[in-house]
């Protein structure tokens, strides 16, 4: 499927067609992780769980960073 920017006041947007919307589960209400590869544009829905997971990896990772050596120990 090839689409183009569309005039959107002083924006562009995209138009996505209702069956992708559909197949994606999206409405006008679902918030969207708008990212990039460097090359690609990625649009993303967010979803509860997918929220929830990030923050617990956030924490993980803040935590093994704080207490690395501690935790490095308890390994051996």
């Amino acid at each position: 499927m090839v689409k183009r920017l569309q005039a959107v006041g002083n924006s562009s947007g995209v138009i996505i067609d209702k069956p992708i919307l559909e197949l994606l589960r999206i409405t006008p209400q679902t918030d969207l992780d708008v990212s990039t590869d460097g090359e690609r544009l990625i649009i993303t829905p967010i979803r509860q769980e997918r929220v929830r997971s990030s923050r617990f990896e956030r924490a993980r990772d803040r935590t093994l960073a704080s207490h690395e050596a501690t935790f490095r120990k308890l390994a051996k």
